[in-house]
């Protein structure tokens, strides 16, 4: 019986892991599209951010989202882009809570300001099971670079969508 137990035990441990993957790529994929009530989902009702190397810090998830809402990347004429993280290392630190670091490769377009805009940082987070679903809890990232440039000096530079 121990051995069934064993095997039940790891077999939750990755569908854990799985899913808290899953709930990153959807955090990131509603954070491009815009999709702020979904990205809300993603995040349980005391969250915390620490953004830019903690240069924007929000408690709540209402006064994260509200920030987000805020940013030129809630407003039509502002930034258009991708947020990519990979590389999870991910660890289980109980039955209900973990913690992950992710490479985040991001680019993107201020349509207004034609500027570009290229980061690649380390995001770390802390998630937390809630009943059947896993929620982020805390997440930030550490810049490794960004970097800036004026699209106006690529003259053959154009968008085409989005």
């Amino acid at each position: 019986m121990a051995d069934l137990a064993a095997l039940e035990a790891r077999i939750q441990a990755l569908e854990d892991l799985e899913a808290i993957k899953r709930l990153k790529y959807r955090y990131l994929r509603a954070l491009d599209t815009k999709a702020w009530e979904e990205l809300g989902e993603t995040l349980t009702d005391d969250a915390t951010t620490e953004y830019s190397d903690g240069e924007y810090r929000f408690q709540g998830r209402d006064a994260i989202l509200a920030f987000l809402r805020a940013t030129p990347l809630a407003q039509p004429d502002g930034f258009v882009g991708v947020h990519q993280c990979s590389q999870p290392e991910i660890e289980l630190t109980g039955p209900t809570t973990a913690r992950g670091v992710w490479a985040l490769y991001n680019y993107l377009i201020h349509k207004s300001a034609g500027q570009g805009l290229r980061l690649c940082a380390f995001y770390h987070d802390t998630y937390l099971k809630q009943g059947a679903s896993w929620k982020i809890l805390a997440t930030g990232y550490r810049r490794v670079f960004e970097e800036t440039w004026s699209r106006s000096d690529m003259p053959s530079l154009r968008l085409t969508a989005g």
